[in-house]
């Protein structure tokens, strides 16, 4: 198992600086992993880091509450992808799952769909924030993700008051099977939890501590909740 394939190299504090980007884009190039994901004012220097390099740019969206207007999220992808991010990571608006509006949840996830138009390679991860989700939701979310053919769904931002669970990767598995991807993140911190989600069915894990995992050592970034 090529575990730093795996691996989105995570740092979305508020006081990450450029400094410590610089950091993450190296450790990212240096062990081989798949992604850096970073907030977006800092997405067109990682571009411009990563450039000769084999590792892509993820960014987020509408984050970390979900909590904004689609057309809004809409433009911050855009802007996104015109600063060099390949992958997207967008929070689900939680409060319309909530309040049974899932026509709402599944035209965000069209519009998001749409911006393939002009960016086939584009990789689209919904973030659905499952801690604050029933599992009915969390199925019923999935669903909409398979009918519009999103490319991940994701557990957590990280940012919430939890993250990833074997329970929840395994149902989000179980709904999307192999026509969706899982991306699990949220707390996951060691080499053994990331290959705990894998073998649930996992195909990219969001996590801080990317070089300790794959260097199998129990060093832990316990600074971090992501």
């Amino acid at each position: 198992m090529a575990l730093e394939k795996f691996i989105d190299h995570t740092l979305l504090k508020a006081d990450a600086s450029t400094a410590v980007i610089e950091k993450l884009c190296k450790e990212a190039s240096d062990n081989h992993f798949a992604t850096v994901c970073i907030n977006p004012v800092y997405v067109k220097k990682a571009s411009e880091l990563l450039q000769d390099t084999e590792v892509k740019v993820c960014t987020v969206i509408g984050f970390p509450l979900g909590a904004t207007l689609t057309n809004v999220k809409i433009f911050e992808a855009k802007q996104a992808l015109q600063d060099g991010a390949t992958e997207l990571d967008y929070v689900i608006n939680i409060g319309d799952i909530k309040n049974g509006e899932f026509n709402n949840v599944k035209k965000e996830m069209a519009s998001f769909i749409a911006l393939k138009e002009d960016n086939p390679n584009l990789v689209i991860k919904v973030i659905l924030e499952t801690c604050y989700l029933t599992s009915k939701e969390v199925s019923k979310v999935c669903e909409l993700a398979k009918e519009t053919k999103i490319d991940f769904v994701k557990t957590s931002t990280g940012f919430g008051p939890g993250g990833a669970t074997e329970d929840t990767v395994s149902l989000m598995k179980k709904i999307v099977g192999d026509a969706v991807e899982v991306k699990a993140s949220g707390g996951i911190r060691t080499t053994a939890d990331a290959e705990k989600y894998i073998k649930l069915g996992a195909t990219r894990i969001g996590t801080s501590n990317g070089v300790a995992i794959v260097n199998l050592t129990e060093e832990t970034a316990a600074s971090s909740w992501y």
